[in-house]
């Protein structure tokens, strides 16, 4: 019923522009090897990454356990198959 969220730290990403890739990265709660995390620099400079860095932040989250319903057809809906910014800047 859990997962960690690992999420870039945004004083890092300020700073030096180095920030997590694929945020955020999922941990499931039935994983048990290292965690890893992968960053990407966006900054001008090289970052070193040193023993002791704290270069993300993990977040313990609870995930809904769903059973789906196959269906053959859904309702309309006001939104429709509008994608992408169909729902306004607010």
């Amino acid at each position: 019923g859990y997962e960690a969220q690992v999420r870039p730290r945004s004083g890092l990403a300020l700073r030096s522009g180095v920030t997590v890739l694929n945020a955020p990265g999922t941990i499931d709660s039935d994983y048990r090897g290292e965690i890893r995390v992968i960053l990407i620099n966006h900054g001008e400079s090289p970052y070193h990454v040193k023993p002791g860095d704290r270069i993300a932040q993990m977040v313990l989250a609870s995930v809904a356990q769903l059973e789906w319903e196959e269906v053959s057809n859904l309702s309309l809906s006001q939104r429709g198959e509008s994608g992408f910014g169909s729902t306004g800047m607010n």
